[in-house]
């Protein structure tokens, strides 16, 4: 993975560091979440779509893999 995030996550008043991996391909564009549950991960989906897209970046047309 060549790019990597250090964020965070809360659980009631903890907070728990979170790595976040990022890497593009050349392949048909996709977009894939891995790393967590399947509900935790239509959720995460949606929010990293979102956040790229209120950063002012354009969405790549490439295959994204994101690792949290």
């Amino acid at each position: 993975m060549p790019a990597t995030v250090l964020s965070a996550a809360t659980l009631g008043i903890d907070a728990y560091p979170v790595h976040v991996e990022v890497d593009t391909d050349r392949q048909l564009p996709s977009f894939t979440v891995v790393g967590l549950p399947d509900g935790a991960v239509r959720e995460s989906r949606e929010r990293v779509m979102a956040a790229i897209r209120n950063a002012g970046f354009q969405w790549p047309r490439r295959r994204v893999t994101v690792n949290l």
